[in-house]
C-alpha cells in the first residue's frame, strides 16, 4: 500500500487530538509528520517538511488558513480544508467549488475527503481567492463563483450570468456576452446558492438573474422577457413570487 505523509493545522486542542487519532487509527497509509496550531507554526513546519496531504483549519488564532497558503505560494500538498459547522463557511466552499470536511465530521466524511485528496487536482488560485473572499467577508455578497465543467473549473463574475437552465442533472449558464457553460451540477444546487444574490427560480427548469428582467408578459401563461431578448416561462406556482418581485 502506498504511504502518504500529512500535517494537521488546527488550533482547537480537542479537535486536533480527535483528527490525529482518527487518521492514525483508521488510515494506516497516512503518516502524520507534524501538527501545528497557528499560522506561524504551520508555515515553519510545512516549509521544513512538505506533506503529501495538508489538513488545514480555516480560522486560526493568529490568522486564517489562507495566510498559510499565501506564505507558501508554491505549496503542492493536497489540501483538505476543515471548517466548523457554519452556514456562511459552507456557502463559501460551494461558491468556490472546493471540497471540505465539516466539523464535527463522521468517519465516512473523513474517508471520502482522504480518497479525493489522493487523486485530486490542486485548487486553482482563482478558486482559492473566491473561497477567501467569501469566508473573510461575511457581510459582503459573493461577486464570483467557480463552475465545474467536464474538463475544467471556470471562475466567473456572478453579475455576468443572465440565466441558468436545467439540463437533467446538468445546468447551462447563459452569460451577457452570449457565451454558455454546461456545468455538472443540478439547477436546484445553484438556485439555493444564488437566491441571496438576486436570482429567482421562476420555473422548474429556469433560474434567472433579476437584474436582467425587462418585462413580465402575463399572456400565454406568463413569461419573462430578458434584456438579451430571451423568453423564460414562469410556472403557475412561481407566478405570485414573480409578481411580488415587481411590486418591490
Amino acid at each position: 500500500m502506498k504511504s502518504y505523509t500529512a500535517i494537521i493545522v488546527e488550533d482547537n486542542p480537542l479537535a486536533l487530538k480527535m483528527l490525529t487519532s482518527d487518521i492514525s487509527n483508521n488510515h494506516s497509509e497516512i503518516e502524520i509528520i507534524g501538527t501545528a496550531t497557528s499560522v506561524v507554526e504551520a508555515s515553519k513546519l510545512i516549509r521544513k517538511n512538505t506533506p503529501d496531504i495538508l489538513f488545514l483549519d480555516i480560522m486560526l488564532g493568529d490568522g486564517t488558513g489562507f495566510d498559510v497558503l499565501e506564505i507558501l505560494p508554491d505549496l503542492h500538498s493536497k489540501i483538505i480544508f476543515v471548517t466548523a459547522s457554519d452556514a456562511h463557511a459552507i456557502k463559501a466552499f460551494k461558491f468556490s467549488a472546493i471540497d471540505y470536511i465539516l466539523k464535527p465530521y463522521s468517519d465516512s466524511d473523513l474517508e471520502t475527503a482522504i480518497k479525493k485528496a489522493k487523486v485530486q487536482i490542486l485548487p486553482e488560485k482563482a478558486q482559492l481567492e473566491v473561497l477567501q473572499q467569501t469566508v473573510t467577508s461575511p457581510n459582503n455578497k459573493p461577486e464570483k463563483i467557480s463552475l465545474h465543467t467536464s474538463d475544467k473549473i471556470i471562475v466567473v463574475n456572478i453579475s455576468a450570468i443572465i440565466r441558468c437552465k436545467s439540463e437533467n442533472n446538468y445546468t447551462t449558464f447563459h452569460f451577457n456576452d452570449g457565451s454558455k457553460i454546461l456545468v455538472s451540477k443540478t439547477l436546484k444546487y445553484y438556485a439555493d446558492m444564488l437566491k441571496e444574490v438576486g436570482f429567482l427560480r421562476v420555473h422548474q427548469s429556469h433560474l434567472i438573474n433579476s437584474k436582467y428582467i425587462k418585462e413580465f408578459i402575463k399572456s400565454d401563461g406568463g413569461y419573462l422577457l430578458l434584456t438579451d431578448k430571451s423568453n423564460v416561462p414562469v410556472s403557475i406556482r412561481k407566478r405570485a413570487e414573480v409578481l411580488e418581485y415587481f411590486k418591490q
